[in-house]
């Protein structure tokens, strides 16, 4: 019966004492860096995607890019009038007045209402996926340049349509979401709004909106 030699079984102390050349994780490029060029209609393009993590043989510090922050959540909370727990909405990585706003929603498992829904699946409501985009489409209409909003003139759902969820939405996810204005009739305070909402670069929820005004609710 053949056995192992020595030298396998039991190195020598020289082996021992050699380490694997180190390595480091190089970021990709900046993954939001396309944002104002991407059609609302299409999907996310490839740079939207999780980055690949490329090995490289020269140390350096692990950094990865982060989101932009065009308004933080100081200054989203001067213009939604939502609290904890139905603030749905984290940042503003891009928005335009009157036009579009995206806007992400950082997914944890502290969220409320993962305890319930469900215990041994956590998945974000779909109605809560909605809410968010509805509060995004608000930071893009409650502006005084557009429909002279503030917090007492918010505005309201006045129907939804169209609604289709492609993908679950769990913990740890961000989610994406992107609204672009339709048709805004200031005279009568009614906004109708395209939504898209994208984890990784897939589309995971999309629909349209309609909003009216609370002062001419």
């Amino acid at each position: 019966m053949a056995t192992a030699s020595n030298s396998v079984l039991f190195p020598s102390s020289d082996s021992l004492r050699t380490r694997p050349e180190p390595i480091s994780i190089s970021p990709p490029p900046n993954p939001i860096q396309f944002l104002s060029t991407v059609p609302s209609n299409n999907p996310l393009p490839w740079r939207f995607i999780a980055p690949t993590m490329a090995i490289t043989s020269h140390p350096q510090s692990n950094s990865f890019p982060t989101f932009p922050t065009v308004m933080d959540i100081n200054q989203i909370r001067e213009i939604l009038p939502h609290r904890f727990p139905f603030l749905l909405v984290d940042r503003v990585i891009e928005y335009t007045p009157g036009v579009s706003a995206v806007a992400i929603k950082n997914v944890t498992i502290n969220d409320n209402f993962f305890p319930g829904h469900f215990p041994d699946r956590p998945i974000m409501p779909g109605v809560l996926m909605i809410e968010a985009m509805a509060q995004a489409g608000g930071i893009a209409m409650l502006q005084p340049e557009v429909g002279g909003g503030s917090q007492d003139n918010n505005f309201f759902f006045a129907g939804i349509d169209k609604v289709r969820f492609r993908k679950p939405v769990i913990a740890g996810d961000t989610l994406v979401m992107r609204m672009t204005l339709v048709k805004f009739q200031k005279r009568f305070g009614l906004a109708k709004m395209e939504g898209k909402a994208y984890v990784g670069g897939s589309l995971v929820c999309e629909g349209e909106f309609m909003m009216v005004s609370a002062a001419s609710s």
